[in-house]
């Protein structure tokens, strides 16, 4: 896969963003044509030839060293997140290595991390791949997820209920920040893995189906996604704000995703609230009267 639009538009987007002042260059009185940087300040910065620049934004990484890239990443002050895919954008422009004998198996759940979820009784906790494919959750998470996530709809794919799925801007109050994160991770993992078809896929359809997503993706923004808060908006109990964190499982190209609440906060009833009724179907004997309370079981509307 030639992926030398992509290499273009995120370096020039990166330039453009960075001004002569906070690059520590001195900037003479007269007009400038561009609000960012010259090919040729990021060149200087670099410590290669303008050439050598030019070269590079028209998308052609191959055979790039590792020093260049790293000078190349400070000149343009790319974050953690924004270095490594520049890497990965460098490794994906390099011919490609001869396909095995065996296709890559599809990463699962094992049964042993199945009880680790399952374990977790009051702390609502998914499974998901690298595409945002929940793979697995535990009881207080189908909860926390109620009238969208069950055991029948696994695998779900976050990115596509988050854009092609109407519900989610109700259910995730802050859909916007969210709707950036979420096409910031996928385009890190389209930098890492470029030449994967499910995951190609996925992001034409999202960008065929949704405009939000278009409109973020062509941003070229990238995030690692290591924990961050979150309100949902839940029948159950109402607005719920937590912080997720994502542990990664070292091997097996997953990311398990655990929610907890602040220790004394109304969301920590809530969540009690939660873990009580998914276990029993039942509303607990002491109940904060803020909790609003429907008479159903969790997963009778899906």
């Amino acid at each position: 896969m030639d992926n030398t639009k992509d290499v273009r538009e995120f370096l020039m987007s990166r330039r453009a963003r960075i001004t002569p002042t906070q690059a520590g260059l001195t900037v003479f009185s007269g007009t400038r044509r561009v609000a960012g940087l010259k090919r040729e300040e990021v060149a200087m910065l670099t410590g290669v030839s303008s050439e050598y620049y030019a070269r590079l934004e028209r998308g052609n990484l191959r055979g790039v060293s590792d020093s260049v890239l790293d000078s190349l990443a400070r000149a343009l002050q790319l974050d953690e997140a924004e270095r490594a895919h520049l890497m990965d954008l460098a490794k994906a422009a390099e011919p490609p290595r001869p396909a095995g004998g065996s296709r890559r198996a599809r990463a699962q759940v094992r049964p042993s991390v199945e009880r680790i979820l399952t374990g977790m009784t009051g702390t609502p906790a998914y499974i998901r791949n690298s595409k945002m494919e929940i793979m697995a959750a535990n009881e207080l998470c189908f909860a926390l997820y109620t009238g969208i996530l069950s055991p029948e709809v696994l695998p779900l794919n976050l990115a596509r209920f988050m854009f092609l799925d109407p519900r989610s801007q109700d259910f995730f109050v802050d859909w916007n920040t969210l709707a950036d994160d979420f096409a910031a991770a996928l385009r890190t993992e389209s930098g890492r893995n470029p030449r994967d078809r499910y995951l190609n896929s996925l992001i034409g359809d999202l960008a065929a189906g949704s405009t939000e997503f278009s409109t973020r993706w062509a941003r070229h923004n990238v995030r690692f996604h290591r924990t961050a808060r979150k309100t949902m908006r839940n029948p159950l109990v109402g607005e719920i704000e937590l912080t997720g964190d994502a542990l990664d499982l070292p091997g097996e190209g997953l990311t398990l995703i655990a929610y907890t609440a602040e220790p004394g906060s109304h969301a920590e009833e809530q969540l009690a609230f939660l873990a009580s009724w998914s276990s029993t179907g039942k509303v607990p004997v002491k109940q904060d009267a803020s909790i609003p309370v429907l008479p159903t079981p969790p997963h009778s509307d899906l």
